[in-house]
């Protein structure tokens, strides 16, 4: 069953149930993405996981998340069970034996894995306006924030970082108008609520330092298998638009890092987007043609995206038409949308004589799908009805003990999870105000000194011997009032700004930075 340079999903069945022929993914068209999906139960997260296996096995790390908390499995030697050895038996895999593979756990929280990370700075404004559900007027103030810090030196690490520098903007929102376009002090005081309200929802725990490395997602072990990189994400779905933000970041990374290669032989690394569908719910139309755009392109980067949701019509027609390999479970079709859905799912296989794909899918058990992969020279292969093998390693997940374990012996053990707070824009802008402070005390003691020396000499007719009343008195101040501290300090960053344009930092398709 096992084929070099191949992946083996299952064996497929003829009308009357008896074995037609092994169904396989071709490791060369791997970067052509794919689509998994299926209702509830029905042996999506068993098919992600057979893939990721026969990644890693192939040498190509794979990225997933795990939503229901049931895929860290992974990381231990299979048991025996009677579905297992029925499903073996039923479909001839004569090949099969029980495996564990190299897994890094990850975890936003730092709970059930190593602390994921990025900073403000490498999110970027579209990413970010995404996550903070912004507005349009909300999301020009925010690129205006980038467009200052970008210029002016000022690293946005974390959420008191951008903060600050909100809180900088909207004290100086007329001047700054001036340079940047309209700043609106409503539009800041509403993204610094909506920054509140992310913080409590435990953003402040993904922001910050030391970010991800992409490379430390793209390991090999000594013996040339891929490391499979699985995010808890089962708390990290009580935030949804967090989610589907931090996956689309880490695409968008891997997108800008990553050099051409072309069509290699294998993948460089293979990215799982469980719950695609929290990826592309009320996305504003600019973000889906990134999106679009990205997983079009990441593909020369050797890059596969495979994304893993209930429903077809869940992803946007732009990015389903970039999606080669796909395996379909079975559907319900109990309402008018269900149907639909059905009907999508069945047109998009390349049809097969022997069968009506509407009609199947719905008759569909657990673990069997409609497999339809590229092959030959990248042309879909006729859809077959299959029973999909079973996994080499645990289906169900570690105990904690096993957990603390595999994260002690991880290859990235203490590299992300320790907080590391360097200088950042709270305090350039904090240095800055005081130093400001500092700088119209020094003005005010000066201006309010007296004006008649102590020790000097003093002559008779040279005005100092004429009584006090004709003197000379201070002169009276003007309207005109010093500088605030916030004028200064916003002074000084524009002087900065000024002296910087020639190294503003680059931004990408999705606004991350390049490096």
């Amino acid at each position: 069953m096992l084929e070099d340079g191949k992946l083996y999903i299952g064996t497929s069945r003829k009308p009357d149930d008896t074995l037609n022929k092994p169904e396989y993914l071709d490791f060369k068209f791997g970067n052509r993405h794919g689509l998994i999906t299926g209702a509830t139960g029905t042996g999506k997260t068993v098919t992600l996981q057979i893939l990721a296996e026969s990644f890693s096995n192939a040498g190509v790390p794979v990225f997933c998340a795990d939503v229901k908390g049931d895929l860290s499995g992974i990381g231990a030697i299979g048991e025996e069970k009677d579905w297992v050895r029925k499903r073996v038996e039923q479909i001839g895999f004569s090949d099969f034996s029980f495996q564990e593979f190299p897994v890094i756990f990850w975890d936003l929280y730092g709970e059930k894995g190593h602390r994921v990370r990025a900073t403000v700075s490498e999110m970027g404004p579209l990413l970010l306006s995404r996550l903070m559900n912004a507005s349009d007027a909300q999301e020009g103030v925010i690129n205006i924030a980038f467009k200052i810090a970008d210029e002016g030196g000022l690293p946005l690490l974390d959420l008191k970082d951008f903060q600050a520098l909100l809180n900088y903007m909207g004290e100086n929102a007329s001047e700054l108008s001036n340079k940047y376009g309209f700043i609106s002090k409503s539009s800041t005081g509403s993204i610094q609520r909506e920054l509140l309200i992310l913080e409590q929802q435990g953003a402040e725990h993904f922001f910050g330092e030391p970010a991800l490395k992409v490379s430390d997602i793209m390991r090999t072990t000594r013996d040339g298998r891929g490391a499979i990189s699985v995010l808890s994400a089962d708390k990290l779905m009580m935030n949804p638009r967090l989610y589907g933000t931090f996956l689309l970041w880490l695409m968008s990374e891997l997108f800008e890092e990553l050099p051409e290669v072309g069509d290699p032989d294998k993948p460089k690394l293979v990215f799982f987007f469980d719950e695609a569908h929290l990826l592309f719910n009320d996305a504003p139309k600019v973000l889906l043609e990134r999106i679009e755009q990205v997983v079009r392109l990441i593909r020369s980067k050797g890059v596969g995206v495979y994304f893993v949701t209930q429903n077809p019509l869940d992803v946007p027609d732009t990015v389903l038409a970039q999606l080669g390999n796909r395996v379909q479970h079975a559907l319900r079709a109990y309402t008018p949308r269900e149907q639909k859905a059905v009907k999508a799912a069945a047109d998009t296989f390349r049809p097969n004589p022997d069968f009506d794909c509407a009609t199947v899918i719905t008759n569909l058990g657990t673990g069997e799908a409609l497999v339809s992969t590229l092959e030959g020279k990248g042309s879909p292969s006729m859809v077959e009805r299959t029973l999909i093998r079973p996994p080499s390693s645990r289906v169900g997940p570690l105990t904690e003990a096993e957990r603390a374990n595999v994260m002690k012996i991880s290859p990235v053990a203490g590299l992300y999870d320790e907080d590391f707070d360097r200088e950042s824009a709270y305090e350039l802008l904090a240095k800055r105000a005081a130093k400001a402070t500092e700088q119209a005390e020094a003005a005010r003691e000066a201006e309010e000194a007296p004006t008649s020396g102590g020790g000097r000499w003093t002559l008779p007719g040279f005005g100092d011997d004429e009584p006090a009343s004709t003197q000379a008195k201070p002169r009276a101040r003007s309207g005109y009032q010093r500088e605030t501290v916030a004028e200064a300090a916003m002074k000084s960053v524009a002087r900065t700004v000024a002296s910087s344009l020639g190294r503003a930092l680059v931004r990408g398709i999705l606004g991350s930075l390049k490096r």
